[in-house]
């Protein structure tokens, strides 16, 4: 009954009928060929394969530089171009004020070193002389003040400031070398057997003794004015002083506290220290009265004039 079902049952379109599987056929199988001793060939051994290193940053890798072979041209390249760092630069800059101040305090002891290495005595005598210039200008501040309380309270004023005029015009006659001076002072004498004693060290002999508060000096027959100059004598031997020829032996005459002109002229390192250098010898003789009676020729003024008030 199934069967004849089965056989009245239209076929479907496209409907495979079912097929037994095969079996998947098996290949031959292939006898290995004998190859005999003599001819067998040895399996070939492949190379290990190369490893490659690993591929770095160029930018880090150092760079080699080729060194030269002078000396001079490796100290060259070792100097320039400069590598300065900021912390160098500082240090550089420090240096260089320690060594200015160093420079500085060793030129300032310098120039103190000859009273640092003077005696007691020296320094003493150069104190009394600054005492002794600090009480002249006092001196003459009180009696400038007492002229000026004078005029102010005299009843003939007129009278007291002609006096005054006149005794001004004196003491100022002193000074330009007009009018002889007399009074308490030294003579220095300096001999040269040499003739080392130069212009200069005359001109120095003057700036001590001025400084000193000399009041009127004359060399041999030379009234030492405002004006004074020194040169040396052309011809050899001697020194010119206003033109004039003075020879040695050189003789000042000077009017002033000798209390104060002598300790001036024999301070270490002073006129007389220098002169003796020069193979010179120098003697200072105190008076209470010495004379100035060299008179000098005024010059008239080619451009100063009084200024109005």
């Amino acid at each position: 009954m199934s069967e004849e079902k089965k056989s009245q049952e239209p076929e479907r379109p496209g409907e495979a009928e079912a097929e037994e599987p095969r079996a998947p056929e098996q290949p031959e199988a292939v006898e290995p060929a004998v190859v005999p001793e003599s001819e067998a060939v040895e399996p070939a051994v492949e190379p290990a394969p190369a490893v490659e290193e690993p591929v770095t940053d160029r930018q880090s890798a150092p760079i080699p530089v080729a060194l030269p072979s002078d000396g001079r041209e490796r100290l060259k390249a070792a100097l320039w171009p400069p590598r300065v760092s900021r912390g160098q630069l500082v240090v550089a800059l420090l240096l260089f004020a320690l060594g200015l101040a160093l420079a500085i305090q060793v030129r300032s002891t310098n120039d103190h070193s000859q009273l640092r290495g003077a005696r007691q005595e020296d320094l003493v005598r150069i104190l009394d002389e600054l005492d002794g210039r600090q009480q002249r200008l006092q001196f003459e501040k009180t009696q400038l003040e007492q002229n000026l309380a004078q005029l102010e309270n005299s009843s003939n004023q007129a009278k007291e400031a002609q006096e005054q005029t006149r005794k001004k015009a004196a003491e100022l006659g002193v000074l330009a070398g007009t009018e002889k001076a007399a009074g308490p002072g030294i003579v220095l004498t300096i001999d040269d057997p040499q003739g080392q004693v130069k212009a200069d060290m005359l001109l120095d002999t003057l700036q001590e003794l001025r400084a000193a508060g000399a009041e009127a000096i004359q060399i041999n027959d030379v009234r030492v004015v405002a004006g004074t100059y020194f040169t040396d004598n052309a011809s050899g031997g001697g020194v010119r002083i206003d033109g004039k020829s003075v020879s040695q032996p050189f003789r000042f005459t000077v009017v002033g506290n000798p209390q104060d002109l002598t300790p001036a002229l024999n301070i270490p390192g002073g006129v007389v220290r220098s002169l003796e250098k020069q193979q010179a010898r120098a003697t200072i003789v105190q008076q209470q009265k010495v004379v100035v009676d060299a008179l000098a020729t005024p010059r008239p003024l080619q451009y100063g004039k009084p200024a109005a008030k």
